[in-house]
């Protein structure tokens, strides 16, 4: 199929067009390269030998979306969000903006192609302070920030859209927290700015990019006292893109899935993993909690084996490895 990817200049985005092209789709971008670079594309056609085709455009623009459609689009995998939690409370409207009224904009062109299958990428913050861990997917669905909040709008949206026809299919993917690199060091996560993300901060500390790393409270109900979170390789991710694709065409009505390993790592524990796969040392300093912050949730993915085949491959030593060597390579991104 030809598969439009929003987003897909991204981080997830671009992994997950190198996994479609190599499962022999045709590949069709739009991005508005907000939080991107389009020289990542040049480096996933690169690693595939295979080429895409890239429209510099705005899912929230009927022209722009008119050009991606144009051609014949057999389903569509929705990456293109804001994303950044921190940047959510203090802009809730561009992120309404762009999250929700972006997701309407393109089910209706969706709609008006004849296109009925979506994967969409959304976020294991629709569950907010879950009850359990680990955590399955019909544990309350419940958010604490405006960025979660589009999430979880979108996933309605996108529910209410489906029971609407009964041709229509859409995977709903939940992730947890995606870290690491394309094993070749050749595209990875390229923040702008200071990272959002613990990983790609632990990894600029660890270039020297940045002075030392701050651990956000070592005094929660865990182990070391530092929050845990279920790490997942962007690699694992993008397969999961391809399989939640192949499940989208042979089933309708739509479906949630958790995307994670189902086991927790800490902070601590990941800065030693990570001062082990480069060779550096991680200076740290202990502040003050993040408002918001849950001390320690990871994902029950048995659902996504059963239904969708998948299961998470890499480990943690190997989540590192590759962020390093992305990282180690690449000092100043795609730049």
């Amino acid at each position: 199929m030809n598969i439009l990817v929003t987003g897909g200049a991204g981080y997830i985005g671009s992994h997950t067009c190198v996994a479609l092209l190599e499962a022999g789709h045709q590949v069709t971008v739009i991005d508005n390269l907000c939080n991107s670079n389009a020289d990542v594309l040049t480096r996933v056609q690169a690693l595939t030998g295979r080429s895409l085709r890239f429209v510099h455009g705005d899912i929230r623009s009927r022209d722009d979306l008119a050009r991606a459609f144009a051609g014949g689009i057999g389903a569509v995998i929705h990456f293109a969000a804001l994303k950044a939690v921190g940047e959510s409370c203090a802009q809730p409207l561009a992120y309404f903006d762009n999250n929700i009224s972006g997701t309407i904009m393109l089910m209706q062109a969706m709609q008006a192609a004849g296109v009925e299958r979506l994967v969409f990428s959304s976020s294991a913050t629709v569950y907010g302070q879950p009850d359990h861990v680990p955590v399955k997917e019909d544990a309350p669905l419940r958010v604490t920030n405006p960025y979660g909040r589009t999430k979880l709008v979108m996933e309605d949206l996108i529910r209410d859209w489906c029971a609407s026809r009964p041709e229509l299919s859409a995977v709903l993917l939940r992730y947890f927290n995606p870290v690491g690199a394309h094993p070749s060091g050749q595209i990875g996560e390229d923040p702008r700015g200071i990272p959002n993300n613990l990983m790609p901060y632990i990894a600029q500390v660890a270039s020297g990019q940045r002075e030392r790393l701050h651990v956000f409270g070592n005094d929660y109900p865990t182990p070391d006292g530092t929050g845990i979170r279920d790490y997942l390789h962007v690699m694992d991710l993008a397969d999961a893109h391809v399989k939640a694709l192949d499940y989208a065409t042979t089933h309708t009505g739509c479906e949630a899935f958790n995307l994670g390993t189902g086991q927790g790592h800490s902070v601590l524990e990941l800065v030693r993993a990570f001062e082990h796969a480069s060779g550096r040392k991680i200076p740290c300093t202990i502040t003050q909690r993040r408002p918001g912050d849950v001390a320690e949730i990871w994902a029950n993915p048995a659902r996504a084996m059963q239904v969708l085949g998948w299961a998470a491959q890499y480990d943690l030593a190997a989540m590192c490895a590759d962020t390093w060597r992305w990282q180690r390579d690449n000092p100043t991104g795609y730049a």
